[in-house]
């Protein structure tokens, strides 16, 4: 029997890149997937390739968002089992840049978002004894110039995982969470909003600083937060597992 059969998952930012990815080994494991995101029509895109997974759009910032997300899941599939909070925000921004209204859309997307979905997920998710599962980043604990209130947010995340996983163990809810290096995805394009000459640049210096010499793939995240799901990781909790090829200790 597949270990997520008859489940039901939640995966925000689920319409590119490593949301994506995790939502297409979940559905390939026999749950159901609601994936979320701003813009309808990669979600729709997504929801056609796979009968497992549905979609809606929502910002996960946004309280009205994050409750109707989780009642559009147990409407439709009548349970809740895993919550994998993907979304996020980032800029490149020094100091010198930073404005009220960049730093609160870089909190509102990285540390409001998660903590918002989850709280309106956490009946559902102690009923079933589920999972929450965090995307950080490498640089929730490697500090970075110009990068320090993306970073800021993820170690706020981070801090959250292992803060809700004491809270929440004696109701037999599990919280962990991943921590992505450099990945090939459209991050730096999108979220960052680089130029593509801009993001070649940065993709090549990341190259050259990563251990293991590459950048991630989607896939090689996705694994992960799924196996932190699982039934196998039923004694983990609290944790940061950074999968970043080696950056995170260069």
């Amino acid at each position: 029997m597949r270990p997520f059969s008859g489940k039901v998952v939640i995966v925000t930012g689920g319409g590119a890149g490593i949301g994506r990815a995790v939502a297409l080994r979940f559905a390939a494991q026999d749950a159901r997937v609601l994936v979320t995101g701003r813009r309808r029509e990669p979600l729709q895109t997504l929801a056609a390739t796979q009968p497992n997974i549905v979609f809606e759009t929502a910002d996960a910032g946004e309280a009205a968002d994050a409750s109707r997300t989780v009642r559009s899941a147990v409407d439709r599939f009548g349970r809740l089992d895993v919550l994998v909070n993907n979304a996020g925000a980032g800029s490149i921004m020094p100091l010198a840049e930073a404005s009220a209204e960049r730093i609160a859309d870089i909190f509102a997307a990285n540390v409001l978002g998660p903590s918002l979905l989850s709280r309106a997920a956490l009946p559902h998710l102690i009923q079933s004894g589920g999972v929450i599962v965090n995307v950080s980043s490498t640089f929730g604990s490697k500090a970075a110039a110009s990068l320090s209130h993306y970073a800021a947010s993820k170690a706020a995340l981070e801090q959250l995982t292992r803060c809700w996983a004491l809270e929440l163990a004696p109701a037999g809810v599990r919280v962990n969470a991943v921590a992505p290096g450099p990945t090939d995805t459209t991050f730096l394009t999108q979220r960052m909003g680089l130029s593509a000459e801009q993001a070649r640049a940065i993709e090549a210096d990341e190259r050259s600083r990563i251990p293991l010499g590459r950048r991630g793939a989607p896939e090689d995240v996705a694994e992960w937060i799924v196996a932190l799901a699982a039934p196998s990781a039923s004694w983990i909790t609290g944790q940061v597992l950074a999968v970043d090829g080696g950056l995170s200790i260069a």
